[in-house]
C-alpha cells in the first residue's frame, strides 16, 4: 500500500484537515488532525481511525499503524500549518 492510498482510506472514512504519513508500506506513522477527534481521549481517537481501515488491518495490508492525533485546534496551538 502506498501513502496516498493510506491517506485516500482515512480521509474517506474520517473528516480530517489534516494527514502526513511516513512508512515503508505495511508499518505507517501517522498525524492526523480531525474535528471529530473534540471531546475524545486518546485510545478512541485511535479507534476511530483504525475503524477507517477495517479488513486492511485484519487482513495484514496494513501491518501497523502508530499515530499522533489532534483537533484543529491542539494542531494550531502546536503552532502547526
Amino acid at each position: 500500500m502506498t501513502a496516498d492510498q493510506l491517506q485516500s482510506l482515512i480521509a474517506a472514512g474520517l473528516a480530517c484537515d489534516h494527514i502526513e504519513l511516513e512508512g515503508d508500506g505495511r508499518h505507517w506513522f501517522a498525524t492526523i488532525v480531525s474535528p471529530e477527534f473534540a471531546g475524545m481521549r486518546p485510545i478512541a481517537r485511535h479507534q476511530r481511525v483504525y475503524a477507517t481501515l477495517g479488513e486492511r488491518l485484519k487482513t495484514d495490508e496494513v501491518h501497523a499503524l502508530s499515530m499522533k492525533t489532534f483537533t484543529p485546534a491542539e494542531w494550531s496551538a502546536r503552532g502547526a500549518r
